[in-house]
């Protein structure tokens, strides 16, 4: 069987669905979204921490912040649909003289851009966050107007609206390949059918290596595992939602109901899809630098824990556009921990690529995949 469509989306998390919904606002005709498993946000976007932040360390990610932040807190007044959002911050823990020469450039670059993020003594990151250990703190960065949301909702609320615009998003089916014919592409294959279609957007997460590759396109990206877990009520939870940060370890925090969420980087992480819980990992690792940080973690218990991937790229980069060499196949991938905050402008912009030929909202020039081949990397230091 085939069918068509003027542009199939491959994965059903919030890029894929942020897509759909900007592409349909835009007049780009029949939008199809193929998910693989039974709900939408399954992979990545459901597993992650919901951060959102203008604190990054390169120009063209805090850029992508300014534009996309506002679409997160101003979701539920410019479309109507609930989304729990809590603008209470982030606060990075620096340890460690070089890094806090970095953060410090960071902090010029963002204030010259016009971000509000101030840099704080170990006494006043203590009054933002009681109860962390202040011990060998050489100095903070916060950023009142960063926060945390929930990922499930935005996706919801994307693809919510997206349909409402006449968008398709099937559940439970598989992509196989793209389909490309004299170096375009034509569609995709699932496992039942052929989609004809001009635009294909790999909106796969982790796992866009693995279509890219069947439309004869290397993506350099590497699936990471990260840990994510959720305790039950303690003694001196913190009051406030601010994300707090151990800039040296990456162990990160902020509170979840009535416990905390928080998770942490491994300096052993190998590329990888399993996700299965390290039990080891999280009993010698995660947390003792939990209680390290903070202390209070001592009296809690764990209630849920899981395993997320990050899609890594060499710079820490995402990459957004066309393919150079596949025509019509778009990318938007390796977002490295930092796709949940910048998919509502990367929708807004691949829209305006496929629709009108062009990004306009945010400069994304330097984010090709051909940059790689050029060798015209700019890393972001801030991964959290």
């Amino acid at each position: 069987m085939s069918r068509t469509a003027d542009v199939v989306i491959v994965g059903g998390g919030v890029v894929g669905a942020s897509a759909a919904y900007h592409l349909a606002s835009a007049g780009a005709g029949r939008v199809v979204v193929l998910e693989r498993e039974d709900r939408l946000g399954a992979g990545s976007t459901g597993a992650c921490a919901g951060g959102f932040r203008t604190q990054f360390s390169s120009e063209v990610n805090i850029r992508l912040s300014q534009a996309s932040v506002p679409m997160i807190t101003r979701f539920t007044e410019e479309h109507g649909l609930p989304l729990d959002v809590a603008q209470h911050g982030y606060l990075f823990l620096v340890r460690n003289e070089g890094l806090w020469g970095e953060f410090v450039r960071a902090n010029e670059l963002q204030r010259s851009l016009g971000v509000e993020a101030q840099l704080l003594s170990a006494d006043e990151a203590a009054k933002l966050a009681p109860g962390i250990a202040v011990d060998g703190i050489v100095g903070a960065s916060y950023g009142p107007g960063d926060g945390i949301a929930d990922p499930s909702g935005l996706t919801l609320g994307y693809a919510t609206l997206a349909r409402r615009l006449g968008a398709e998003i099937e559940l439970g089916v598989e992509t196989r390949r793209a389909v490309v014919d004299g170096g375009h592409v034509r569609g995709v294959e699932t496992r039942d059918e052929t989609i004809d279609a001009p635009v294909v957007v790999n909106a796969a997460g982790p796992w866009a290596g693995e279509l890219a590759t069947t439309a004869g396109v290397d993506v350099p990206l590497e699936p990471i595992p990260r840990h994510v877990l959720v305790t039950g009520a303690f003694p001196g939870v913190p009051e406030r939602r601010t994300l707090v940060i151990d800039a040296v370890s990456s162990f990160y925090f902020h509170r979840e109901g009535t416990g905390v969420l928080m998770g942490m980087g491994s300096p052993n992480e190998r590329p990888t899809f399993e996700t299965r819980v390290d039990e080891r990992f999280i009993a010698e690792e995660l947390l003792p630098k939990a209680v390290e940080v903070f202390p209070p973690l001592e009296e809690a218990a764990v209630e849920h824990s899981w395993v997320g991937l990050y899609e890594m790229t060499p710079d820490r980069h995402p990459i957004i556009g066309e393919a150079p060499w596949v025509p019509g196949f778009y990318l938007a991938n390796g977002f490295s921990g930092h796709g949940f905050q910048h998919a509502p402008v990367v929708g807004k912009v691949l829209a305006e690529l496929i629709v009108q030929g062009r990004a306009t909202t945010v400069d994304i020039s330097g984010l090709g995949l051909e940059r790689f081949r050029a060798g015209e990397l700019v890393r972001e230091r801030h991964v959290v």
